[in-house]
């Protein structure tokens, strides 16, 4: 498979996972941490929950450069136009597709969360395996491990533990609904699963 196409694969999936993402949204019953920080934020605001997206992974992506010391030029453009796709999808997903999508029974939600998770899951799989276009998160998680000596999963879950308090925390100073319901608990048991069931089944399927 020639680069280019790797590269539009990867775009075309990262899209394909703000559709997982906002479906978790729409759904209503809980999202991962980070979202769930993400909306809570949004919420106060007033900014759009996929703006607010590009915000807190642009910083990581800062964070990132800072770490390799502006070294990857291209990787840092390549994750820019990534982070700013994703969250202009979520957006358009969110406030313009799906805001019209009526949900009557509380099964419904719960199939939306199940669907989102596996959408974004299967697509954050396939962008690893293509191994092209790195998520910022990830990268400066990865980079601080390297630079401190700290475990990898250590800091990747500090970040999910950290933005699950920033949103607990809102919901009690500002009355917010809660975020961090059973809709997360689903989420941490099918995203993983779902994330390596793309790299280990589809993208193999994909390159036969």
């Amino acid at each position: 498979m020639d680069t280019l196409k790797i590269y539009i694969k990867s775009y075309l999936f990262y899209a394909i996972g703000a559709l997982g993402v906002s479906l978790t949204i729409r759904a209503n019953i809980g999202i991962s941490s980070f979202n769930s920080m993400n909306l809570s934020i949004s919420t106060v605001s007033g900014i759009k929950v996929g703006t607010m997206t590009i915000i807190f992974n642009t910083l990581f992506l800062i964070g990132y450069m800072f770490l390799t010391r502006f070294k990857f030029k291209f990787k840092y453009l390549l994750q820019g136009l990534s982070v700013l796709m994703f969250g202009l999808f979520i957006n358009f997903y969110t406030y313009n597709i799906l805001n019209h999508l009526v949900i009557s029974f509380y099964f419904q939600r719960i199939l939306l969360v199940v669907v989102g998770t596996l959408t974004a899951g299967t697509a954050v799989g396939m962008v690893l395996n293509y191994d092209k276009i790195a998520f910022p998160m990830e990268s400066f998680c990865l980079e601080l491990s390297k630079v401190s000596g700290a475990k990898f999963v250590s800091l990747r879950y500090g970040v999910d533990v950290i933005s699950a308090i920033v949103s607990l925390s809102m919901t009690y100073l500002y009355g917010l609904p809660l975020f961090i319901r059973e809709g997360t608990v689903i989420n941490m048991t099918l995203l993983s699963w779902s994330i390596n069931f793309a790299k280990e089944k589809l993208a193999i399927s994909e390159y036969n």
